[in-house]
Formats: C-alpha cells, sequence, structure tokens
C-alpha cells in the first residue's frame, strides 16, 4: 500500500492564483557494507539500495473550492528515501506529497509557462514532480574480480521547482455584463447560490457556482462573473482576475439591464461588453452567447427596450425578456440553455505541454566549456548524478568515474577543446588535472 501526506488546502477566502515551490524527495544513498559474522570472515558485501524519494502529487479535492492556503504556505516537499541498509535491505522509500486544489486549477511551470496539468474532468490524480531513485549498494558492483567493492552509488536528488497555480472555474454557462445588472439576483433564483446582493457597483467581488436542476438528469453549472467595466482587457477594475473564468464556460448568458433606471443604454452596454470580451480572448468572443433583457418589470422607456431587441435580433443572438427578480421569463431562458448544452461539446481540458521526473531536464546532459581564467569546466545533469555515485577516496571508485566520462563522451569535448596533460579541469566543484 502506498504511503503518502495529504495536504489539503481550503481556505475561506476566494482566490484563484498562486505560486509555490515543491520539490519531491531525494533518493536514498546506497550502502557500503560487508557481512559481519562470527565464523565467516570474508563474506562478502551486503549493503542495500536506497529508498525512492516521494513524488508530488496533485488531486482534485471536492471539499476545497479557492487557492486561498497557498497564499500562506508557498513549499511543498515530499520526503526523501532512506539510505540502504546492512544485509542487503532496501531503504524505505519516501512518502509521496498530495496536494489538494479546486477543479479546474491549471499548473505551470512558472519558469516557461509551459502547462504540466489541468486538473479537470478525469485528471483527479496527476504526478507532477517525481522523486528520486534510490542509489545502489554496493551489492551491485561486485563482480569475480572486484569482490569487495568500497563504492556505493548515491540516490537521484531531485530539483526544486516553481509552479504557478491558475484556477479557471468549471461552469457550462457563464454570466456577463455591467455591474449591477443582476447576475447575482439570476444566479440566486434559479440555484442554491447566496451571493451577495446590494443595489451598487461591483457588488460582486468574485466569481460564484450554483447548480441549475431542472428535473432528473437535466442540470448544469452556472457562474456569475463579476461584472466587466471598459478596458477590463487590460486589466482595469478586476480585469483579467475574473475574465479567465469565463474561458471554461460553454455558452455566454449575456445580462443586460434594459429598465433605463440608471440612465444606461443597453445597446452601449451590449457592444462594450463584447469588445472587452473579444480584446480578451477572440475564443471568448466565439463562444455561444444567449441574451438575457433583465429588469423588464421596471422598464422606464419601453422604446429603449424595443430598439435593443430590435438590434440584437439582427446580430443573431438568442434573445429572452427576464425579471430575476421576480422571475419572470427565467423558466424558459433555463430550459433554452440547458437543451443548447446538449448539443456541445464537454468542458475543454488544457493538454499537457511538459512532464516533470527525476530524469526530464530541458538542459543537455553535460556541457563543457572554457571559463574566463581559461579552466576547462564540465557541468549538467549527468554530472551531478555521476558524482552522487562516486568515491573519490576510494581507487575502485574513482576508476569508475574516468570510464564513465570516457564511455559518455566527455573526454573526447575536452580533446575538442584543447586539453593538454596536466591542464585544470573543473567538474561541478571538483578540480583534478588532467590525465591522458
Amino acid at each position: 500500500m502506498t504511503n503518502f501526506i495529504i495536504e489539503r488546502v481550503c481556505g475561506a477566502m476566494f482566490a484563484d492564483k498562486a505560486e509555490i515551490a515543491i520539490k519531491a524527495g531525494d533518493g536514498g544513498n546506497g550502502l557500503v557494507s560487508f557481512r559481519r559474522e562470527i565464523y565467516v570472515p570474508a563474506g562478502g558485501p551486503d549493503g542495500g539500495d536506497g529508498g525512492k524519494g516521494g513524488d508530488i502529487v496533485f488531486i482534485i479535492d471536492p471539499e476545497v473550492n479557492t487557492l486561498a492556503d497557498f497564499k500562506f504556505k508557498r513549499k511543498y516537499f515530499a520526503q526523501n528515501g532512506e539510505g540502504g541498509k546492512a544485509k542487503k535491505c532496501f531503504g524505505k522509500n519516501g512518502e509521496d506529497l498530495i496536494i489538494g486544489v479546486p477543479e479546474g486549477t491549471i499548473v505551470k511551470d512558472t519558469k516557461s509557462g509551459k502547462i504540466i496539468a489541468d486538473m479537470t474532468g478525469e485528471n483527479k490524480r496527476v504526478v507532477v514532480a517525481k522523486g528520486g531513485k534510490g542509489g545502489f549498494g554496493n551489492t551491485h558492483f561486485a563482480t569475480p574480480v572486484r569482490q569487495a567493492p568500497e563504492f556505493a552509488k548515491g540516490g537521484i536528488k531531485a530539483p526544486e521547482q516553481t509552479v504557478s497555480l491558475e484556477l479557471k472555474l468549471i461552469a457550462d454557462v457563464g454570466l456577463v455584463g455591467f455591474p449591477n445588472v443582476g447576475k447575482s439576483t439570476l444566479l440566486s433564483s434559479v440555484t442554491q447560490a447566496r451571493p451577495k446582493i446590494a443595489n451598487y457597483h461591483f457588488t460582486t467581488l468574485e466569481p460564484n457556482l450554483g447548480v441549475v436542476f431542472l428535473g432528473p438528469g437535466r442540470s448544469f453549472v452556472m457562474a456569475d462573473i463579476p461584472g466587466i467595466i471598459e478596458g477590463a482587457h487590460e486589466g482595469l477594475g478586476l480585469g483579467h482576475d475574473f475574465l479567465r473564468h469565463i474561458e471554461r464556460t460553454r455558452i455566454i448568458v449575456h445580462v443586460v439591464d434594459v429598465s433605463g433606471c440608471e440612465g444606461r443604454n443597453p445597446i452601449e452596454d451590449f457592444e462594450t461588453i463584447n469588445r472587452e470580451l473579444s480584446l480578451f480572448s477572440p475564443q471568448l468572443a466565439s463562444l455561444n452567447q444567449v441574451v438575457a433583457a433583465n429588469k423588464t418589470d421596471i422598464v422606464n422607456d419601453e422604446s429603449l427596450k424595443k430598439d435593443f431587441e430590435k438590434y440584437v435580433k439582427a446580430k443573431g443572438y438568442p434573445y429572452f425578456e427576464i425579471s430575476a427578480a421576480t422571475k419572470s421569463g427565467v423558466t424558459a431562458l433555463m430550459n433554452y440553455l440547458e437543451s443548447e448544452l446538449k448539443k456541445l461539446p464537454p468542458v475543454p481540458i488544457y493538454e499537457s505541454e511538459v512532464v516533470y521526473s527525476e530524469e526530464d531536464n530541458d538542459e543537455p546532459d553535460f556541457v563543457v566549456f572554457r571559463e574566463e581564467d581559461g579552466t576547462l569546466a564540465v557541468e549538467g545533469s549527468y554530472i551531478d548524478k555521476l558524482l552522487s555515485s562516486v568515491n573519490f577516496e576510494n581507487d575502485e571508485s574513482a576508476a569508475f568515474f574516468q570510464r564513465a566520462l570516457r564511455k559518455k563522451g566527455i573526454i573526447d569535448e575536452l580533446v575538442k577543446m584543447g586539453v593538454k596533460e596536466g591542464d585544470p579541469v573543473r567538474v561541478n566543484d571538483i578540480e583534478f588535472d588532467y590525465m591522458d
């Protein structure tokens, strides 16, 4: 049975972006050990292998709905593997660190911006960083000629990485529109969600979700997105902080105040919101859009409403007159949305662009270069792994190091760079004189 540690994220405040450091566990070192028993003076090597380091695993946690706790805890390190034991016993594997996040969270490599995982749908459990492999004990290095190897292999070190978390809400229908047009009222009238509602702008400062239930097998998720203002695509107002949440939706319901109570022009409002959507993402602008003309129960100027209806229908948008406050026309709108959703593909899931493991690295295995003082230097992931396996105080281990450099082609590269007998060569932090 796999051991693991759960890190549960369940903050009370809404947060949809975070940046954290993660590190899988290092592999345990192999052991140099020899069998020492009475009447067995030369029992041979019995050093065991090191244990594997724990993985960093992200899971969808249904009890978590924000990334708030990542604002307070920013480092997540898995457990290292134990070193090998005598009598050929393996070291214990490090425990996996499991991090719970809300569904819809995208995990990105901060440095490259590439998507590692999209915690959506079937992606309920993703290994983001693999623990390092354990090193071999000296048992593995015994041969008929070398019967008592006094060296073992070190465990693979797992790199520390920085990842960005971004929550994109999972909602079938997204409500958009200017502040105070009645989106929150509409959501509360058709779901069990209870967003804050008041007669002033930006009452909604965070997205709210609710499930619209129309009967057995007839339900969908609706999200109330905070009001968009002109310039939102440039980050004004709440800007990008909420526009990203519309990207997951399959249908946009554009709620427009047609009452004229605040002196607004519904056609101008409609054009402004759509312009902001298209400037932020052409993909958003291409989504199916349904227009909900709200506050029809308190219309001051009937001609204003009629002009807007004529304008919207000329554009080819489905048009519904509703009053979220009295629920007039709301049922017809919900039934239409449910029927249209059945015709559309499921919520989009972003494909992974990179998979972290202890062996994956964008950098080459090794690089040979000349430093400012003329010293030739060798660095790279292969060198890191090789040095962890070498005991330079042991002649056999040092000879193994030389053979590994030659087999990998590093000696050939040094020769191409003009190395001469006796020249200093730096391998990571170790410097030695080159001997042909």
